[in-house]
């Protein structure tokens, strides 16, 4: 892999790799928009009804906010840091260590076709 600075602006992804505290995972996808270092994405799937997170990259790493509502009804949030690289096939990858109401965990991210 290959630490890189991407534009992450319209890039979908899923979780394939979850955290055993973790919400997301395989059936969450992810929308990204970023303007210049500012990125947000919006996000469902799986236990998420519906999640929105809010950063900024700076060099290879992406620092956010999140919030989201699970399919049960409770609302959670935290902040996540990640870092990005692309595989040689081209794809990006994020490596997420989040923090939040139920601990601490990382996720690993990829980006879909």
């Amino acid at each position: 892999m290959v630490f890189v600075n991407p534009n992450l602006d319209g890039k979908r992804m899923n979780v394939v790799k979850t955290a055993d505290n973790g919400v997301v995972n395989h059936e969450t996808e992810f929308l990204f928009n970023q303007t210049e270092s500012v990125v947000n994405a919006k996000y469902a799937g799986g236990l998420v009804k519906r999640g929105f997170l809010v950063g900024k990259i700076k060099q290879n790493q992406l620092q956010f906010k999140y919030a989201q509502e699970h399919e049960d009804g409770n609302i959670a949030g935290g902040e996540s840091l990640c870092d990005i690289s692309i595989e040689k096939n081209g794809k990006i990858i994020l490596v997420e260590n989040f923090d939040w109401e139920q601990g601490r965990g990382r996720n690993v991210f990829q980006e879909l076709p």
